[in-house]
């Protein structure tokens, strides 16, 4: 017979081994824009972030990089043992000027060149691509592109990863708005041979809805579990696939400009403004259990305008839908815009992958 010492150090044991399986090795990794509410969440929340990607480089259509790395987010990143892998983004998402560099073997070369400079001079770890707006007629160019860098970073020991805007399907869609996405956002990423070449993919699997459709998530669960399924079937590794999470939240509001008279307009919004809004409407959150996400509504002045919601109950769901498909970890747009509540939630359903 055990005695009830003996019995109450077993369940300890047995809720410690629980408690261990629940957490999933994620790699987390967490985008930075240059603002001093990123910078403060970097500093307090480092112990569990794997990869910081600053969005601070941009590139020219001449393939001229240029930005820099702020020494105290190296400074924070080395007492973590953080890595630092920024991203280069193609300013204003211009399909013009990406279509340009992706063509010319000189822009290409001279901006692989530079990746190079900055990396030594920064001690980087690597860099993610962040370019947008990329039209379906420049597919070919984009992977040979991309896989050109990946060989030239990889005989340096540096790594190359994409943050990729989603989709779901190999055809235009349903609507017209669709057709557009498709054919300038979406169907000029060749996903599989992406990640094949590359170290890892962060796959947007956000803003589901934005400025330009009709209220709705952010990143509704069963929407990013569409994608995550849809990847998947393309032949993307599960060990190659960052799941987009969004800290951020889309108010919609009636707008007014000259230009424009009256419009439907949305702009996103961090977790203080939430709870500001919410406050100052006295609204209360519902809880839409098939996107995974709370929202409001409201009444102003006679005319509705929605809210919806991501905090640390929907970081939950899609930590969920992480463990699912055993993913290779999660990419957060972005550092200073998240509920206080989120870390808790991380840290209690994951932990941190490090090298």
């Amino acid at each position: 017979m055990y005695s009830q010492k003996h019995l109450l150090t077993a369940s300890i044991l047995l809720l410690s081994a629980f408690m261990v399986r629940a957490q999933y090795r994620s790699e987390n990794l967490f985008y930075m824009t240059d603002s001093p509410e990123g910078l403060e969440s970097f500093r307090r929340n480092a112990a569990q972030i794997s990869i910081v990607c600053p969005q601070v480089f941009f590139m020219s259509k001449e393939g001229v990089l240029s930005g820099s790395v702020d020494p105290r987010l190296l400074e924070i990143a080395k007492a973590n043992k953080v890595r630092v892998m920024p991203l280069i983004v193609n300013r204003g998402f211009n399909s013009s000027l990406l279509h340009t560099v992706v063509s010319n073997p000189v822009a290409r070369k001279r901006a692989i060149g530079m990746m190079l400079i900055y990396a030594q001079q920064y001690g980087l770890d690597g860099w993610q691509f962040d370019m947008e707006g990329l039209n379906i007629e420049d597919r070919d160019s984009f992977t040979s592109f991309f896989s050109q860098t990946a060989d030239s970073l990889h005989q340096y020991k540096l790594q190359l990863s994409a943050a990729l805007v989603h989709t779901v399907e190999n055809t235009g869609g349903t609507t017209a708005y669709l057709d557009f996405l498709f054919e300038n956002w979406r169907a000029g990423y060749s996903f599989k041979e992406l990640a094949e070449a590359g170290d890892f993919i962060s796959i947007m699997s956000y803003d589901q809805h934005t400025r330009r459709t009709t209220p709705g998530p952010v990143a509704g669960a069963d929407w990013v579990e569409r994608i995550v399924e849809y990847l998947l079937a393309e032949g993307v590794p599960a060990a190659k696939l960052s799941l987009g999470i969004p800290s951020y939240s889309d108010y919609w509001f009636t707008d007014y400009t000259e230009e424009k008279g009256g419009f439907s307009n949305a702009r996103q919004i961090g977790y203080t403004e939430v709870q500001y809004l919410l406050g100052k409407y006295a609204a209360k959150p519902i809880w839409n259990a098939k996107a995974g996400c709370n929202y409001a509504v409201w009444d102003n002045d006679g005319v509705f305008e929605y809210l919806f919601i991501e905090d640390a109950q929907s970081l939950k769901t899609k930590l969920g839908i992480l463990e699912k498909y055993k993913l290779r970890g999660i990419s957060v747009w972005v550092l200073g815009r998240e509920d206080p509540a989120f870390w808790n939630t991380l840290g209690n359903m994951t932990k941190r992958k490090e090298l």
